[in-house]
């Protein structure tokens, strides 16, 4: 070999080590919504949970208006508790629905499952998010949204047995309270960032579920 193309090896070698190590895309445990129902088939009416950030609405436009007048180019403006006020008292009229979360809830909805929402939004002393949910999702007698950092035991307050969420901690918080954690995926615009390696937990993750 070439003194040339040796270089060019070792350059390459060296870029791969700080290549992130997830699976490959044909290594995932990609899951469908008829797949879910099948699996639901003959179980009796359960409780599941959805995260609300990129899971049941793409509320990146919300989010996007905080950080330009809170904070223009950084984060700061999730530690503003003014920013928390706006966003759930009103900016989620600019959030769009994912079509996935339509399809799972009126999945869950057909089979009678109690249906929670669970978020890590910072609580506020008012919120109009619970009640957006409810139109959104055509949800009657909704249970009012969980605000909190402990999903887990959210979860397990509440007995869930389905949680599905786009992060990390979502996929985690499952592990933790022992329970089935579905992996929604983000829209490719989402303020949320870095994205996650889907699948690098070991989880199933929703086809088609970026929309």
């Amino acid at each position: 070999m070439s003194r040339k193309l040796s270089l060019i090896f070792i350059c390459i070698s060296l870029i791969c080590v700080g290549c992130p190590s997830g699976p490959k895309k044909d290594e995932i445990r990609w899951v469908t919504v008829e797949e879910i129902a099948r699996s639901l088939e003959n179980q009796p009416p359960m409780k599941v949970g959805f995260d609300v950030d990129d899971t049941v609405l793409f509320s990146a436009p919300g989010y996007y208006y905080g950080q330009q007048k809170y904070s223009p180019g950084s984060n700061e403006y999730l530690e503003k508790e003014e920013f928390w006020n706006e966003l759930n008292n009103g900016l989620d009229k600019f959030s769009l629905p994912k079509e996935c979360a339509r399809t799972l809830i009126a999945l869950h909805k057909s089979r009678g499952d109690t249906i929670y929402f669970i978020t890590a939004r910072q609580k506020t002393e008012t919120e109009t998010v619970t009640d957006l949910l409810a139109k959104t999702f055509n949800l009657d007698n909704i249970n009012d949204v969980i605000f909190t950092d402990l999903k887990a035991q959210a979860i397990l307050n509440h007995d869930i047995q389905i949680y599905y969420g786009d992060s990390d901690a979502d996929m985690k918080a499952a592990v933790e309270a022992g329970i089935l954690g579905i992996r929604i995926m983000r829209a490719g615009n989402s303020t949320k960032r870095p994205f996650p390696e889907y699948g690098s937990l070991g989880e199933e993750v929703l086809k088609g579920s970026e929309f």
